[in-house]
């Protein structure tokens, strides 16, 4: 009979700290060591010369548990909360009752509904995408504790991790009815260990990002100090964060750059994140970028390129989580305990401490003209939208916004009409130019 380890025994003794970690994400305390940056302005970056100035409009502060949003033709808001609910809410913030024809969703830790996006042809076919975590078959969708995610599989060997059988990271795929009442001609497109954001590419398939699915091979949430996987490079592309790309009916585009190799996931794009919350598609490249939630720091922007290895769980500018560590010790490595490692990318900024990032997106509209190009990121332990000011692949300038809402910004999509719209703790809120 396997018998937990003495660190797992102790792990499941910090629970409580961890889940107060991993659920609400408190900034991380200023003695954490700041590691070197590859490059200048890989992280704090100055503040821009002018400040912003805007005013912000509730439309809702009546949601639960809101995880994204789209905007439909008719003017009405599509938001998903993690619990499994889908609704309209209306430009005066009327909200709907829940959407009929939602699937069954399973919600412990990070594991819930997640995002919805609108298929580029909405207007003519009705499509919409979404992601969540469904529920092995036969069990009812419920709410559980976050230790059934977390501390359950992490005192158990490797064999037995491989057959638990505690949901499904899903993609899928519905019409919404004309009166916007209800799902229909639902679809699962995928189920692949990714159901955090969709995005569209400029060619028209589609992105998925997922979290590391440390489960599924002998790691756990924050990795193992002094672990490296180069005797099996395949296990980290199948089993780390990934992206993948498939087609919107959900099969797998010829170009994805790992066919040619079996032992690799077909639908793997890129690989080697922690959990990639945030993923945006850049109006000047065409390129995907993400945020990538560090583990304890490291909280990380990427450029997603084909084929291409971001470093988790043995490269990160973050370290272990010090309440997980159960003899006390603080600022344990991640992995071989490096910052850079040949072979795999840089990212293109990071936060030290972290900031929890969350949804992101360029602004390319003319309501701000200053902030056109910018680059924003929602952060929910730091409790602010942050903007950054490129030029080119390189942060310049970087600028706390919303701080006076005192609220985690968990998502944030440019509208048709060139506001910005962020989902800040329950609410939907408006980002307007200041009044003159």
């Amino acid at each position: 009979m396997h018998r937990p380890s003495a660190r797992a025994t102790a792990l499941a003794s910090s629970l409580v700290v961890v889940s107060a970690l991993l659920v609400t994400a408190p900034p991380l305390l200023a003695d954490q060591p700041q590691p070197k940056p590859a490059f200048a302005g890989q992280t704090q970056a100055p503040p821009p010369k002018q400040k912003s100035k805007y005013r912000t409009e509730t439309i809702t502060d009546k949601l639960t548990g809101p995880w994204a949003v789209a905007f439909l033709p008719d003017g009405n808001f599509l938001v998903s909360e993690r619990r499994g609910n889908l609704r309209t809410v209306t430009p005066d913030g009327k909200m709907s009752d829940p959407i009929a024809g939602v699937p069954p969703v399973k919600v412990t830790a990070a594991q819930s509904f997640h995002d919805i996006v609108l298929d580029p042809k909405f207007a003519q076919n009705r499509y919409i995408y979404f992601t969540y975590f469904a529920p092995p078959k036969g069990e009812a969708a419920k709410e559980w504790p976050i230790e059934h995610f977390y501390n359950d599989v992490w005192n158990k060997s490797l064999a037995e991790r491989r057959v638990l059988n505690i949901g499904e990271e899903t993609v899928a795929r519905a019409k919404l009815s004309a009166d916007e009442r209800k799902l229909e001609d639902f679809d699962i497109l995928i189920q692949a260990h990714v159901e955090r954001r969709i995005a569209f590419a400029p060619d028209g398939t589609m992105f998925v990002t997922g979290a590391d699915a440390f489960r599924f091979y002998d790691s756990d949430l924050d990795s193992i100090e002094g672990r490296v996987f180069t005797d099996n490079p395949d296990i980290r592309r199948n089993f780390t964060g990934r992206v993948i790309r498939i087609n919107p009916d959900g099969t797998i585009p010829k170009d994805n750059p790992w066919l040619g190799r079996a032992t690799v996931a077909r639908e793997t794009y890129a690989h080697g994140f922690k959990d990639p919350e945030g993923a945006a598609i850049n109006p000047a490249t065409g390129e995907l970028w993400v945020t990538d939630h560090g583990p304890q720091g490291g909280d990380e922007i990427d450029i997603v390129r084909p084929g291409h290895d971001y470093g988790w769980p043995e490269v990160s500018y973050g370290v272990q989580y010090d309440a997980r560590q159960p003899d006390g010790r603080k600022n344990v490595p991640v992995g071989s305990g490096k910052t850079s490692e040949p072979g795999v990318d840089e990212p293109i900024y990071y936060w030290v401490p972290s900031i929890a990032p969350s949804g992101m997106a360029f602004y390319t509209g003319n309501l701000f003209p200053e902030w056109k190009g910018n680059l924003f990121v929602g952060a929910m332990a730091g409790k602010r939208l942050v903007r950054l000011v490129l030029n080119g692949e390189r942060v310049v300038a970087e600028e706390p916004l919303l701080t006076e809402l005192d609220s985690r910004i968990r998502e944030v999509r440019q509208g048709p009409d060139g506001a910005l719209y962020v989902l800040a703790g329950d609410s939907l809120v408006r980002v307007l130019p200041e009044k003159k």
